[in-house]
């Protein structure tokens, strides 16, 4: 029987009704290298960016030396601007965030939508069955969180649900609907969830293709195409020993599947347990996960990692090369526009509305700003116009382009950061989407970079939605040459 298993059920065991308060650590030292802590024991991490910061979710091992258990009560959260330099802002939830929870503080997530944050959380119950999926929200990605249900999302009530309730993944698609993933014990399971994001809509379905699945799902989208890791412990080409995982991925056009098995993208790791999870951050794309690596480590007291990962030409993603050193230092931290070629400056800008007392030259114009308040250069805005406008660039002649960067203006006098956005071309008879975007950020003081498969176009153009009974407006928006 494998490790993980055996000792989940003893750790479950061991600690019901345990609760601990949340520790609150704001500013602690930065980090570098792997781990990317080493002063705590931090597991199944989760990564999510926000702007120009990658934010880490993990929860933190607190097993004693010796102690063959998982011993976990709390989440924290780690920020990076960079990929490579880690602040600790201590723990933003716990097992007392959820009155209705037990104990064990096990794997989780956090999914951003219209501007609240949604943290999904493996978390022992008191009711009947003894792991459950609860939510907890906040308005930022450090909270302060609290329970969005008052119950588990998930229990073993919930019809065909897993054998081990865990490790959930949410994706929200590009038409705005939301998926979650879980499972353990070899079953997959997967549900649309509703626009409040703290209900199943519809009913739970076994997906199928995810070969030999053990646990830790982990799902995103990258030029159109569905990808799904999670950790297996077979020793056809994962581990030599089933006591260990490898994470293998799956890829599908659909976000529900079917999957079609591709290959192992992480190998085994020095902890037993193996939870990874991927995202791109600055133009480059990063798996974070856990090993036991950090002194004093052990199968129960591991450590967050971060390291590079690459995609072939044909999609299918490379061996994850794990290091002691971590990534380089990734430009794009506050007020540092991305690098690359920009094509904004010679493009004609037009917009669906400009304010009498702004300028549309600001758009293209080249200026830095220092914050979304900056007035300092020349400023976009819409007032009054409300609810969806846009800007556009437009090309002489035909240019490939795959990512662009906006700066929002925030005039707090009626020009507010967006509800959302989505970046448009011009295919020859109309605008549409850009193929394979990534999420469109809105965050104010940082450049928000959005991703796509490349386009051959001669107009590009920048949908923007404002928040009700605001307007929008623009810094700076940048269009980069693939």
């Amino acid at each position: 029987m494998p490790l993980t298993r055996t000792h989940r059920r003893a750790g479950a065991a061991a600690l019901a009704a345990t609760l601990v308060a949340a520790l609150a650590a704001p500013g602690v030292p930065a980090y570098a290298a792997n781990p990317i802590v080493t002063n705590i024991y931090t597991a199944d991490p989760a990564p999510l960016v926000v702007g120009n910061t990658m934010y880490i979710y993990a929860g933190r091992d607190e097993a004693a030396t010796g102690v063959n258990n998982f011993v976990m009560r709390e989440w924290r959260v780690f920020s990076s601007t960079d990929a490579a330099n880690w602040t600790d802002h201590g723990a933003r939830a716990n097992i007392g965030t959820f009155p209705w929870a037990g104990a064990d503080a096990w794997a989780s997530e956090v999914e951003e939508r219209n501007g609240r944050y949604y943290w999904y959380t493996s978390v022992n119950g008191n009711g009947p069955g003894w792991m459950n999926i609860g939510v907890a929200v906040g308005d930022s990605p450090l909270g302060p969180f609290t329970d969005a249900k008052g119950g588990p999302l998930i229990s073993d009530s919930t019809p065909n649900s897993s054998g081990l309730n865990i490790d959930p993944t949410v994706f929200t698609d590009d038409d705005g609907q939301a998926y979650i993933y879980w499972g353990g014990y070899w079953g997959p399971r997967a549900a649309k969830l509703k626009s409040n994001m703290i209900e199943l809509d519809g009913a739970v379905v076994t997906p199928t293709g995810l070969t030999n699945f053990w646990e830790a799902p982990w799902m995103f989208k990258r030029n159109g195409l569905y990808y799904m890791i999670y950790a297996a412990n077979d020793t056809n080409g994962c581990v030599t020993n089933s006591n260990y995982a490898c994470q293998r991925y799956a890829t599908a056009t659909n976000p529900l599947g079917p999957w079609t098995h591709r290959g192992v993208v992480l190998d085994q790791v020095s902890s037993t347990t193996n939870h990874a999870g991927v995202v791109q951050f600055n133009g480059q794309w990063y798996m974070v996960y856990h090993n036991a690596n950090a002194p004093g480590g052990g199968n129960f007291r591991r450590s967050v990692a971060v390291d590079r990962l690459y995609f072939n030409a044909d999609g299918t993603m490379q061996k994850v090369v794990q290091t002691t050193t971590g990534p380089p230092p990734n430009p794009g931290g506050p007020g540092q526009p991305p690098a690359g070629t920009n094509l904004a400056p010679s493009a004609t800008a037009s917009t669906s509305h400009v304010s009498a007392w702004e300028s549309l030259a600001a758009v293209n114009n080249g200026g830095v700003p220092a914050n979304s308040q900056d007035r300092g250069n020349l400023a976009y805005g819409n007032w009054p116009q409300q609810g969806t406008q846009w800007i556009e660039y437009t090309w002489p002649s035909a240019r490939s382009v795959n990512r662009v960067a906006t700066y929002w203006f925030d005039d707090n006098q009626g020009i507010d950061l967006p509800a959302s956005c989505q970046v448009q071309y011009w295919n020859g008879s109309s605008y549409v989407a850009v193929p394979g975007q990534s999420a469109c950020g809105v965050a104010g003081n940082t450049y928000n970079v959005t991703t796509f498969t490349t386009v051959s176009t001669t107009r590009l153009r920048l949908s923007i939605t404002s928040r009700p009974g605001l307007s929008t407006g623009v810094l700076e928006w940048m269009a980069f040459q693939s």
